[in-house]
């Protein structure tokens, strides 16, 4: 699934494409691929309306109308890009939007398990979410409290988009590894220095994910490199690049789980 790194490097590359361009055309080809609103009403609401900006909030990608916001989750396999107008559609192209100077914008989703939709405030869609990585409230301070207010184990909890949110599994792992924490580890236990170093690897593994445009490990993520980079994920019996003990995969709340078993000891 595509995380933050991942998320953010689609919204960079599709910002000065699409800004500024009106909507001519709406094919929307899977209908439950829409949350809401109705299929009739999504279309009547996007034609004609013009693309002032485009955000990312977590793992969402937020597309700033005129009127109303589109927010696309793309979850497992989703995909969004653009494409000069006059191409046949593609077997898994689940919308098209038809825009101004001959392009579309193609939401592609082989599994279908990516989501649509077009509300006027994006905060009915964003309410539970947990603080953004890269906000003034994430502060090592807060990620102490807010651990020591659970008690969970901390991967399962970093994963929790209600918690934090942006965070996925490549990200967790590697953020784990540089902060030497283990990630069966409970929350309640984690010391106010440890969560200091939690905090800023969740930063830096963030950072650098969107330096390098994100990990290209699956059909979906195009051009990153954040995978020549991994310090544990995807590396089992591989040296740990700290200490040289070949690296263990678990499995951790049903995912797979990337650790050195030496600099990250369960407690």
């Amino acid at each position: 699934m595509p995380e933050l790194p991942e998320v953010e490097t689609i919204v960079r590359h599709l910002r000065p494409v699409l800004v500024g361009r009106m909507i001519r055309g709406v094919d929307l080809r899977w209908p439950r691929t829409l949350v809401t609103p109705t299929a009739e009403d999504f279309q009547e609401q996007l034609l004609g309306q013009q693309i002032l900006a485009l955000s990312r909030r977590a793992k969402y990608i937020v597309i700033h109308l005129a009127r109303r916001y589109l927010l696309v989750h793309l979850r497992m396999s989703g995909d969004l890009f653009v494409r000069n107008q006059g191409q046949a559609p593609g077997l898994h192209d689940r919308l098209i939007v038809t825009l101004s100077e001959g392009v579309d914008l193609v939401f592609n989703d082989p599994r279908k398990f990516g989501r649509i939709w077009l509300v006027a405030d994006p905060d009915t869609v964003f309410a539970d979410l947990g603080p953004e990585p890269f906000s003034d409230v994430f502060t090592a301070a807060w990620l102490f409290a807010a651990l020591h207010a659970r008690r969970r184990q901390l991967k399962p909890l970093l994963l929790d988009q209600t918690f934090l949110a942006g965070l996925g599994n490549i990200y967790a792992d590697e953020a784990l590894h540089r902060a030497r924490l283990h990630p069966l580890r409970w929350s309640n236990t984690v010391e106010e220095g440890e969560a200091a170093l939690l905090w800023q690897a969740i930063r830096t593994v963030l950072q650098e994910g969107i330096r390098r445009n994100g990990a290209s490990i699956d059909w979906v993520y195009r051009g990153g490199e954040f995978q020549n980079h991994f310090r544990v994920y995807g590396r089992t019996g591989q040296p740990c690049p700290v200490c040289q003990t070949p690296i263990e995969r678990l499995v951790v709340g049903q995912r797979g789980t990337h650790i050195c078993p030496n600099c990250q000891k369960k407690m």
